[in-house]
């Protein structure tokens, strides 16, 4: 099947193009702002933007048409951590039995870091007396909190943690924080797609993206990105994995890590 280097591979170097082993996962959430919602950007008739999630475009929906399996847009133009916590999780019914997944891909921080900017914080910042002042909150904090609720409600499901694909000192703290959860959480695993994807500069802009947000191709691109690193993660601690159908069941092997 794989005709690779294993030892000294790097994530991306093969991309698969039949989603890879991200096939054994039946059931995923996609938790993001509008670059996991597929939002494309018109021109009004007064010259302003329109923003537009049309989720079909999505990088999780054309993952699953590639895949076979269901993907959940747990995701919109504008999210943030905090308002994911506050509200989006109800409007979703990201919390709901009939909605319940077997990986959770989350993808957010831009709109918590560059537009609210929002400090990075650490990890364990959700634990503080004074968290639920909200001049205190840090995006630590707030995707912490994110990352409780569902090992709280799928205990034993799959998280990805997808880095920030920009180059400053806000995103190395942002993607130093996701590597220390993925220490912290069990069967938590980050997509850096800032270290190993094609650097995003004004070349790979130009054929993307429209605007701020990706076009189609984009989109479709990004999808390829992620079954791939998904696969590698896989491909390379097969251990983790081998019980993924008997997440969100009341069974388990003995002979396998659980």
């Amino acid at each position: 099947m794989y005709n690779i280097d294993f030892e000294n591979e790097k994530p991306l170097e093969n991309l698969v193009a039949d989603g890879g082993l991200t096939g054994i996962f039946r059931t995923i959430g996609c938790i993001g702002d509008s670059l996991a919602s597929g939002e494309v950007e018109s021109t009004k008739e007064d010259g302003t933007t329109g923003y537009h999630d049309m989720y079909e475009y999505s990088w999780g929906q054309f993952m699953a048409r590639r895949v076979g399996n269901k993907v959940y847009n747990f995701s919109k133009g504008g999210m943030t951590a905090v308002a994911f916590n506050d509200t989006f999780e109800k409007q979703c019914e990201i919390w709901t039995e009939e909605k319940k997944c077997q990986a959770y891909i989350i993808a957010l921080g831009v709109n918590d870091l560059y537009g609210r900017k929002q400090n990075v914080g650490k990890i364990g910042d959700m634990d503080r007396a004074d968290y639920d002042n909200k001049d205190n909150v840090t995006f630590a904090g707030e995707y912490e909190k994110l990352i409780r609720k569902i090992k709280e409600f799928q205990p034993k499901a799959r998280i990805f943690l997808i880095t920030i694909p920009k180059y400053d000192e806000t995103a190395e703290k942002a993607a130093a924080l996701l590597y220390d959860f993925a220490e912290n959480y069990d069967f938590t695993y980050v997509i850096d797609l800032k270290k190993y994807a094609p650097k995003y500069d004004a070349e790979f802009y130009s054929k993307y993206f429209v605007g701020g947000h990706m076009n189609p191709m984009g989109y479709l691109l990004t999808s390829k990105f992620i079954m791939s690193y998904i696969d590698y993660i896989v491909r390379h601690n097969m251990e983790d994995f081998k019980q993924v159908p008997f997440i969100g069941t009341p069974w388990h092997s003995d002979q396998a890590k659980w």
